[in-house]
């Protein structure tokens, strides 16, 4: 398998299933120099366990992070960083009367059509286990971009078609809620739908907005390494992103030319429709991205599907599972775009 991967000089690899031993990651390109410690990738970490709300899965895991190498004194060394987290609260039961029938939703039918073999435990390779260890390498991009001024922060826009009322985002508004969500109206008619849909055996999608404050102009290449593009890649990898837009978004191909243009000043630009890059590079105004995340797939409800064989079948898939992937996406969100920005960073470094 390949497409493990992701990033030029601030490079990582993920490795590990839902089931399987441990999961984890090998950072490379990482400066020499940068404070990280296990406590500190162990508060992002803390950030997307279940949990918070109800309709959270039920598996605890610690999520327990140990550095294997690439560290020493608290300081990074230059060398590559290895991450493990151990899978310590692993129940496999619930698959064994599913494991020959393809899961609507999730990735089962296209890997087996791809390999030939699939994990059946939790979706293997698929599952939204594997974000941990995004989180984890993400924590270390953060520890680089801060470095310049830039912070990363994203919250619940909306859920299961409520959406927030736009206003000032801070930090603390988004940690006080259970959903990540900075509007408290808001957050209580998120969760009174998700029990809602927890107790009918079914699922809901939602809406993540990132900011990006702070962010340098500059950063990005006009043509193939455009930064909006490899952000949107960085994003579609999630598991359950289903789309993704930049600025204003969709909302252009409704504009005139002379709405969507952000005018100039001499103290700078008077709009934002642009979200914080021109021509793949970074203005140096905020980026404003969101992210359009799918309905978890395994619900309880009856569904129609087919076997390994072909054969059509109905299926109830029991288990473990969340009801919306909001709020746990929103670190893993964060932390791709970390990545991201920790990369062009050092790729523009390396022009200079």
């Amino acid at each position: 398998m390949s497409g493990n991967s992701f990033g030029v000089l601030f490079k990582v690899t993920t490795w590990g299933e839902s089931h399987g031993p441990a999961t984890g990651a090998v950072v490379e390109g990482c400066p020499s120099g940068i404070d990280i410690t296990e406590s500190d990738i162990q508060k992002a970490l803390d950030r997307r366990k279940p949990g918070m709300i109800a309709s959270s899965s039920p598996r605890k895991e610690e999520d327990a992070v140990k550095i294997l190498s690439g560290t020493f004194l608290g300081k990074t060394t230059g060398t590559p960083i290895s991450l493990i987290m151990e899978n310590k609260n692993v129940d496999s039961s619930a698959y064994e009367e599913i494991k020959d029938v393809f899961r609507p939703g999730h990735g089962d039918y296209t890997y087996f059509k791809k390999y030939g073999i699939r994990d059946y435990r939790g979706g293997g390779r698929a599952s939204a286990r594997e974000t941990a260890a995004r989180v984890a390498a993400g924590a270390i991009a953060g520890k680089i971009i801060s470095r310049e001024g830039i912070e990363v922060l994203a919250y619940a826009k909306a859920l299961g078609g409520i959406v927030v009322i736009p206003g000032r985002i801070s930090r603390e508004d988004i940690a006080a809620s259970s959903l990540m969500c900075p509007d408290p109206d808001a957050t209580r008619a998120m969760e009174k739908k998700l029990e809602e849909a927890r107790r009918s055996g079914d699922s809901l999608g939602g809406i993540v907005e990132i900011i990006v404050r702070g962010c340098p102009p500059g950063l990005g290449e006009p043509v193939f390494d455009k930064m909006d593009a490899d952000l949107a890649k960085a994003l579609m990898g999630i598991g359950s992103v289903k789309g993704v837009e930049i600025g204003a978004g969709f909302q252009v191909a409704e504009m005139t030319g002379s709405e969507a243009n952000d005018s100039i000043a001499p103290t700078g630009f008077l709009t934002n429709h642009a979200g914080g890059i021109l021509a793949g590079i970074t203005t140096g105004q905020d980026i404003i991205i969101r992210v359009a995340c799918k309905p978890i797939a395994s619900i309880t409800k009856v569904q129609k599907t087919i076997d390994i064989h072909g054969n059509p079948a109905e299926i109830s898939i029991k288990g473990r599972h969340d009801v919306a992937v909001i709020p746990r996406i929103i670190p893993v969100c964060e932390a791709m775009v970390s990545i991201v920005l920790a990369d062009y960073l050092l790729r523009q470094k390396a022009m200079e």
